[in-house]
Formats: C-alpha cells, structure tokens, sequence
C-alpha cells in the first residue's frame, strides 16, 4: 500500500462536500483501501454507499484544491499521518459510529495500540480535582495503562502530566491544527507529550480551534478508551459531552465525587446519580476493566523501563511471614491475616505470574520495588504482571504499592 497515495485519498474524501464519517465508514468496509474508493467513486450510489450527489461529487474531484493544499502544507511541515488501513489505525476508533478516516501525529505512534483510560474535566477546578485527576492518572500510567485526555487547562493538564510519569504515558486529543500551539500555558506539556507521549488531531495544518470542534475531538477521546473518567465537572461542563459520547460508544463512565454544594462537582454527581461508577483511586477502574485491561495488555510487548530507584529502603520493603503463634488462631483471626483460598491451577498462570507468587508466598508482604529487585525485572515489568495477577485474583495490593499473595 502506498501510503501517500492513501494518504491523498483520505483527504479526497474528507474535502467531498457533505461526505462524512458515516459514509467513510460504509465506504472502508466495502474497499481494500482508500483510494479504490475514490477510484471508484461513480459507482458508491449504485452499491448503495452514499447518495447519488456524494457519489457525483467526489467523481468530479470537487475535492481537489482543498485536498492539494492540505496535502502539500502536512508534507512541507513533515507531519506524521496514519490513515485507516494502516497498521498503525487504532482498532478502537473504528468500532465508534463516527470515525476519522485520518490521524495526524507526533509522538510515540505505538500508545495508539496501547489501552487506554480517558481522564477529563473542568478548566476551572479546585486543589481537590487537580490532585485526585493527577495521583489516579500516574496509577494509571504505572501499571501500563494510557492516559488519554485534550491538552485543555485544569483538568486535562494534571492528567497528562500525572499520565506522563509512567510507562502507560498519555496522549493529547486536539481540537485544532497539529501545527497550532493551543492553549498557550499548556506548551511545556505539549514538548513533553512529544518526547515521551503522543499528540493526534484529525484536523488538518493552521485549522484554529473553534467551539465547534471541541465535541467532535471528545468523540476521539473517549473513543480512543475503554473508559471515560470525569475528575471534576459543573453541570454544563463540556467533559459532560465526553461521557455522553463514552456511553454511546459502549464505554464504561467513571466520575469522582466532590464536596456536597461544590459548583465544580455537581456534574459529577449527576453522573454517578444516572449510574456512572464512582472512582476514588485506579484500583476501582481496573476492578472494573479488569477483563479488558487483561485481554488488552496481552499483546502488549514489555518495555523496557528506564525509571530511577525511588529510595524505598530495601530491609523495609519486605515483610517476612510471622512465625506460628504458641496460641493457636481461630477462623476469623486467620481470615483478617490473610486473603481468601483461591485456585490457582484453574488460572491458567504463565511462568512470569508463578515467579512472583513463588516470592510473595514466602513472605507476608512485599513491596513492589523489592519484587522487581528480587527478580531483576524493569518496573514496567513487575507493574503489569501484577496488574495481570491481581485481576485474576492471586493477589491483592496494600495501601503504598505492597503486595501479598492470596492463599492456594
């Protein structure tokens, strides 16, 4: 396939007048690749693929000055483009009813493929949401997970540089041109998005942002997600439309409760009152997306990590198990000591998971920097094997990032 000659297609089709991504939808399914379907443009109507005026419309290369504009503009300024039969599409957007037939990019091309949490909310908010946005978006990055958010002001800010401190990363939506640098005071976390994460927009070089292009960029948010968390939202907040959108995709809906007759919160609360998931920290979304955050990572290569040791003390960072009492313990004095039998022949349990639980079932607890010095592996490493056993249910993590084994 070439992919400039895709590449020129797409934006045929994007500059058709009142050809939409309905109909590019249709068309992809139909053809092996975008540029057979504006080959064959004359006969969309016959097949039943668009109108009679879409399908004369795009056969006359209406299309044409817009289309070589754009193109020569995105190849002058060498951007990176990913149009749908690429590899590189993510699957995720063209399950959605109104997909891009067209990214552009900068940045690490693979958290495309990576799963994906959305963290979203208000320009204005307080301490409160800032924080809580940034501590559940860095639990999120650390377990391998991609944070996925739109370079807006408050909220969006904290989650891509919470999203930022770990492995999962973050990707920024725009609602404008790649080339445009928007908002102003969020420049020094678009450099580091290029460096370490990844920013996509589906419109074109020097298109400036609009309100209008604001709701149709949430639809790539959530769409780019398995679920849409609302940090802190009013009730007209435009998050609100992010997890609107996210229930019409299929997504799950997750928001953060406030103080009770905090402006900020209320649509939160609203959300939560017509059924989303309430969220205090990452763990509750993994409980949630546990089996497809499972089915996603398994395809996912490890990385390799590059984190510096945090100065947690090596002597304290693993609990060793306590001898047996001379008393012996009841069925409830054992049951608050230690997590419930589970079958672990019956998981399934790959060589790396059996490592771990092998270290964990000597000792009481371990934290999560001894296990990876025990093993040898990068942080990345140990985070997502956790991640795997925890939703199998095999382990079950404390407070501070310690870790035991839940009995065989």
């Amino acid at each position: 396939m070439d992919l400039q000659q895709e590449f020129f297609a797409c934006l045929a089709l994007k500059h058709t007048p009142r050809l939409g991504p309905k109909v590019w939808r249709e068309l992809f399914a139909a053809y092996p690749s975008a540029f057979e379907a504006v080959r064959d443009a004359a006969a969309w109507h016959d097949r039943e693929l668009s109108s009679r005026a879409q399908a004369k419309a795009c056969a006359a290369e209406v299309w044409r000055d817009k289309a070589e504009a754009e193109y020569k503009e995105a190849r002058r300024q060498s951007m990176d483009v990913v149009t749908w039969f690429d590899p590189r599409f993510p699957e995720s957007l063209k399950e959605i009813p109104d997909p891009p037939a067209m990214l552009y990019l900068r940045g690490d091309a693979t958290l495309l493929g990576n799963p994906g949490v959305a963290v979203v909310g208000a320009r204005e908010c307080t301490r409160l949401g800032l924080e809580t946005a940034g501590r559940i978006s860095a639990q999120l990055a650390k377990i391998g997970i991609t944070v996925v958010s739109g370079l807006a002001l408050g909220i969006d800010r904290q989650a891509h540089l919470g999203g930022l401190k770990g492995v999962g990363s973050s990707i920024a939506v725009l609602g404008c041109g790649l080339d445009v640098e928007y908002p102003q005071g969020n420049a020094d976390v678009r450099r580091e998005l290029y460096g370490k994460g990844l920013v996509v927009s589906e419109y074109g070089p020097g298109v400036q942002p609009r309100g209008g292009h604001f709701p149709v960029r949430n639809r790539l948010i959530s769409g780019l997600s398995l679920g849409v968390l609302v940090a802190e939202a009013a009730h007209n907040s435009g998050s609100l439309i992010t997890a609107r959108l996210a229930g019409e995709q299929g997504r799950d809906v997750f928001a953060v409760p406030g103080p009770i007759g905090q402006p900020t919160f209320t649509g939160c609360h609203r959300l939560i009152k017509q059924g989303a998931a309430l969220v205090e920290s990452a763990s509750d979304i993994v409980e949630i997306l546990r089996f497809d955050f499972a089915r996603e990572l398994a395809g996912v290569p490890d990385p390799v990590g590059n984190e510096e040791e945090n100065g947690v003390d090596v002597d304290r960072a693993v609990v060793k198990k306590k001898k047996a009492p001379s008393v012996p313990e009841d069925g409830a004095d054992r049951k608050r000591r230690r997590s419930p039998l589970v079958d672990r022949e019956a998981m399934g349990l790959g060589p790396d998971e059996k490592r771990v639980l092998e270290l964990l079932d000597a000792v009481d607890k371990m934290h999560i920097d001894a296990l990876g010095r025990e093993l040898g592996w990068d942080s990345p490493v140990v985070s997502r094997v956790l991640l795997q056993l925890e939703m199998r249910g095999a382990v079950r993590q404390l407070p501070g990032m310690w870790y035991l084994a839940r009995e065989n």
